[in-house]
């Protein structure tokens, strides 16, 4: 019996991945490094500084910087997206997830969120969405990042829960790698090529429907 969620908050509850573009954009100019969308899709569910050293490697300029330095690049983008997130409004809510939210805790569902973002909770704040949820998840507090399952399992934790008895939604493949390897029921929002590792999976966040995973969760 299925008695919590943990969600992934970028792609899933909102999207803020064009300020993190935005944000990584710039410092990647200010390095000479050539950062198109197409690679910045690449840096979706995963860690600050794993984006980075990422960014670095296309630059072959990974060994160029101390791990201090490369601290003070990633901090230096973190400031820049604070900046850019100071407009999120709940307008910024993807579509269905209000009411999803708003079904989870009629149904006396308990919520999570696993996101790698250190921001999550400053997010949530904006999109009024915070006293929903029960526990959120410190990225800080890890050891490892997505595909591992170590946020997924610690959400569980967190909820009071079995993985067994918790439901994960993910738009990454690294995040549903993650809800997968934590043994928790997986569902993907994306394409069908990129969620083809999910128990279940949508389109889009409008298809979301309560109902429908808990059916597909519970049998």
């Amino acid at each position: 019996m299925i008695k919590g969620f943990i969600f992934d908050l970028d792609g899933v509850i909102t999207d803020t991945a064009e300020y993190h573009y935005q944000a990584w954009k710039r410092l990647a100019d200010k390095l000479k490094i050539s950062l198109d969308r197409e690679m910045n899709e690449q840096l979706k569910g995963i860690s600050r500084m794993d984006s980075l050293d990422r960014i670095l490697a296309l630059g072959n300029q990974i060994e160029s910087y101390s791990v201090e330095e490369k601290e003070r690049l990633a901090d230096e983008k973190n400031e820049d997206y604070k900046k850019l997130i100071l407009d999120v409004t709940p307008a910024d809510l993807l579509p269905g997830i209000s009411d999803l939210l708003a079904n989870l805790k009629a149904a006396g569902i308990r919520l999570a969120l696993a996101s790698a973002s250190k921001n999550g909770p400053v997010i949530m704040e904006k999109l009024g969405i915070a006293d929903l949820f029960d526990v959120v998840v410190d990225p800080a507090g890890l050891e490892n990042g997505k595909p591992d399952p170590e946020i997924f399992i610690k959400g569980a934790e967190q909820l009071h829960l079995k993985p067994a008895e918790c439901v994960g939604v993910e738009d990454a493949q690294a995040g549903i790698e993650a809800i997968n390897a934590a043994g928790i029921f997986s569902v993907g929002v994306g394409t069908k090529e990129a969620m083809e590792k999910a128990d279940y999976a949508v389109a889009d966040t409008s298809k979301l429907k309560l109902t429908d995973i808990l059916e597909r969760a519970n049998s």
